[in-house]
């Protein structure tokens, strides 16, 4: 095995249409000057046709054709290793796609054609009782027969075999099933119904579906890799990767969704030799990923969460949330919303799942009462307050998870808690736990405590992220993947215990500002983050526009709606109508309050569409927008350049997201995945290095970016290795973030970042605040001022109307 790359810090890079392996790999001598060390490529493997993010992989023997296949990978590998960089992919192991036509994916193909009987059945979670043996196919406009009388159903012959067609879908048919009988040609239907695969509507994939999905994404079928077949058969190729060199570390999507996260991880790390691994893990609250994972640390959205909230005002909060009701008309209540919208998921959008657990309760334990099994099973699911439990159904079960589960159910079974079965609560919470008595059937109670963890994952991202997070509008930058809206501002010193911990912990972890799914880009949230530092203005702001905005509302534009399409406008601003229709129209499908994906209003979607259009366009909106960024550029400017700052230079392993070494306004995908203008980031950068000063506020983040990753680059070992030490600087203003990395020597960094300027400026700058720097002159690489060590000032450091951030290194005698 080649020995890999530090991987001292990332960038992300998205492949698709809008960018090659060959288009990555001309990126490489302009990302090494920007001082990263590994290029960081979403999914690599072959992919359904035109897809613009390789999630929706179809066949793991392959690299996919689309960006250049096996040849232009090995271009890019070559490219990347010439300039000096490594490569970290993402990895996707908990589903594939169902591609159509279906032959596209081998192991789907065989499935379909021999059922049970398939070498790939074994790939897939499917219940097969629960179709009689068959798995449900939900590809139809409408029912079965509706399909059949409308002639849309066929046999075709494709490749010389005998195949079923409805439109672009292509299905095989079984080798034993029969077209003729003693009369002549079967009818369609008795053909259908001899097949391993039952044909359905695509409406049916919601209460009666048998196979684990991807949340409630049909088109997405969960892959079983605890069999080790199905994980070796599944990452063969990425793992001769690591083992050649051709890659140093991965990045692994969803590990929620396996059915063991822990057994995947350590059977990944042996086949890798412990390769550098991170995953997507979201963490609610104080939840700590858990430390037998063997792993380097989560993608970052625990970092994003405390270094955003640095910077947001917790004095803001009262005042915001004041003006939230004012506008509505009524009082939000984030945990209530977030319940409702758990109990709208679990019973119109996951049904399927909740009944394959409670086929589960009835095999494990006939005779249950499952009227009063599924009001528990609901309860337990809106309950819980993360995204998932672990528990291995032959390991030790905590003591506490008995109580939290009882805590979760009394949450989710809301005012009807007093009403529950408390005898069937306690029985379903045993099940769950792996411990209920009297089982009839071993393996149903197994199957249970890995489908109830399996779900509890989807129903968060649903019913939170994709439903809460776009109904809940009193800081709009706080709804953000990882976050919590009811959390208004982090401290400086949980920020330094957070910091302590990664460092103490997790010294590899990545962090990040921004990824493909973030809500918004870091500088969105930076702009909006403002609002809590000035609410009273930004009430008067929002009051005058408002009132202008009365012309082009209309009966349909509902309040909730308009005030968070104000705040993303602001915070994206300038944006065109494409993108802010584009992005209203998404909004307000996921809030599903008036409209949905599925069975939406289009009056009301054309109504928001024609709001967002036309106040954009009105010169005296457009000018006021202007006047609000231009009256708040100080705060925001120290918000974009202090999280940028901290978050490259804090333990852990930094991601850069394409395009973001400059201010990026983007918002959720697709808009955050746009292609991205390479060529005048390496102009700008090349003139930075040229030793002109910056013109504006992208120069000044870009030269941030470039001076801490290069820094990075040359001091690996205070940052990721033996001397990765992490020490607060004490300041007697809270309205700085400081702190040392290194471990006393030569090669220490210091790093300061302003906070709640706005406040600051308020208070008339720093006056007489000081910072204990460690003793020595220390050289600060953006500014060239040299101070000395011990209590120095603030105002020295982080002078008004200079640099709001200080990156500081051990001063060897050059002149300023």
């Amino acid at each position: 095995m080649t020995a890999p790359r530090r991987i001292v810090s990332t960038y992300r890079l998205q492949l698709g249409p809008d960018l090659s392996f060959d288009g990555a790999a001309a990126l490489a001598p302009h990302l090494a000057d920007l001082g990263v060390s590994h290029l960081y490529l979403s999914p690599i493997l072959q992919a359904s046709q035109g897809s613009t993010h390789g999630y929706d992989v179809v066949d793991h023997s392959r690299i996919a054709a689309g960006p250049g296949g096996e040849a232009g990978f090995r271009r890019l590998v070559a490219a990347a290793h010439a300039a000096g960089l490594g490569l970290v992919v993402d990895v996707v192991p908990n589903h594939m796609t169902t591609p159509v036509p279906v032959s596209l994916a081998e192991p789907l193909w065989s499935l379909l054609k021999h059922g049970q009987g398939s070498p790939y059945a074994s790939w897939f979670d499917i219940d097969w009782p629960a179709q009689d043996g068959k798995v449900l196919w939900p590809v139809l406009g409408d029912t079965l027969e509706a399909a059949l009388a409308a002639g849309e159903l066929s046999l075709d012959v494709v490749a010389g075999e005998t195949v079923v067609r409805y439109f672009d879908h292509v299905l095989p048919l079984s080798p034993e099933s029969r077209q003729t009988d003693t009369v002549g040609r079967m009818p369609l239907g008795s053909v259908l119904a001899q097949q391993h695969y039952r044909l359905a509507s695509w409406r049916a994939a919601a209460t009666e579906l048998n196979y684990r999905r991807f949340f409630d994404v049909t088109s997405l079928i969960g892959v079983r890799v605890e069999d080790p077949a199905v994980f070796d058969a599944t990452h063969r190729l990425i793992i001769d990767a690591v083992r050649a060199g051709d890659t140093d570390g991965l990045r692994i999507d969803h590990p929620d969704g396996l059915a063991d996260p822990q057994g995947y991880l350590a059977r990944l790390a042996a086949a890798t030799g412990d390769a550098w691994t991170v995953v997507e893990k979201i963490l609610e609250g104080q939840e700590r990923l858990p430390v037998d994972w063997p792993c380097a640390g989560t993608t970052g959205y625990d970092a994003l969460a405390r270094v955003g909230g640095l910077f947001v005002d917790p004095h803001g909060a009262d005042p915001l949330a004041a003006l939230a009701d004012q506008l509505l008309g009524e009082h939000q209540d984030l945990e209530e919303m977030s319940l409702a919208a758990k109990r709208h998921v679990v019973a119109h959008v996951l049904g399927a799942e909740v009944e394959r657990l409670l086929r589960l309760v009835a095999r494990a334990l006939p005779g249950t009462d499952l009227h009063e099994a599924r009001r528990v099973v609901v309860g337990l699911l809106v309950g819980m307050d993360r995204y998932r439990i672990y528990i291995n159904p032959d390991g030790p079960v905590q003591s506490s998870l008995a109580a939290s589960l009882e805590s979760a159910a009394a949450r989710g079974a809301g005012k009807a808690d007093d009403s529950l079965d408390q005898g069937v609560l306690r029985t379903v919470i045993d099940l769950a736990l792996g411990r209920a008595q009297g089982v009839a059937d071993s393996a149903a109670q197994r199957d249970f405590v890995v489908r109830f963890q399996q779900t509890c994952g989807p129903v968060m991202a649903k019913a939170v992220e994709d439903t809460t997070f776009y109904r809940h509008v009193r800081l709009v930058a706080l709804n953000e993947v990882g976050g919590d809206p009811g959390h208004v501002g982090v401290s400086v010193a949980d920020f330094h215990a957070f910091a302590a911990h990664l460092a103490t912990v997790w010294p590899h972890t990545m962090t990040t500002l921004s990824t493909h799914d973030t809500k918004r880009s870091e500088d969105v949230r930076a702009r909006l983050a403002v609002l809590a530092e000035r609410p009273e203005r930004w009430a008067e702001w929002i009051g005058a526009v408002w009132e202008r905005a009365a012309a082009h509302r209309g009966q349909r534009v509902d309040a909730q709606t308009e005030y968070l399409l104000w705040q993303n406008l602001v915070g994206a601003w300038p944006i065109d109508v494409d993108r802010i229709t584009g992005y209203a129209t998404k909004a307000v499908r996921e809030a599903k309050t008036h409209t949905a994906w599925v069975d939406g209003d289009p009056t009301y979607e054309d109504a928001i569409r024609r709001f967002s259009a036309a106040v954009i366009e009105d010169p005296d909106i457009r000018s006021a927008v202007d006047e609000w960024l231009d009256g708040t550029t100080v705060e925001t400017r120290a918000t974009t350049l202090g999280q940028k700052v901290v978050q490259l230079l804090m333990p852990g392993v930094p991601d850069v997201y394409q395009g973001t070494e400059l201010v990026d306004l983007s918002l959720v995908d697709p808009d955050n995945r746009r292609p991205v203008d390479h060529a005048e980031r390496s102009r700008r950068l090349a003139r930075l290095d040229h030793g002109d000063p910056p013109s504006d506020l992208d120069d000044e983040k870009l030269l941030v970016t470039a001076t801490a990753l290069r820094l990075r680059r040359e001091r690996p070992g205070i940052f990721v290795g033996p001397h990765a030490g992490y020490v607060p600087l004490a300041a007697t203003s809270d309205h700085v973030i400081g702190f040392r990395r290194g471990d006393g020597g030569a090669q220490d960094v210091c790093v300061l970042a302003t906070r709640l300027a706005g406040r600051l400026s308020d208070r008339g700058g720093w006056a007489d605040e000081m910072v204990d720097l460690p003793a020595g002159p220390w050289r600060d690489l953006l500014s060239g001022e040299v101070v000395e060590g011990g209590r120095a000032g603030l105002a020295q450091l982080l002078p008004s109307g200079g640099w709001p951030v200080a990156i500081l290194v051990r001063d060897r005698g050059r002149s300023s």
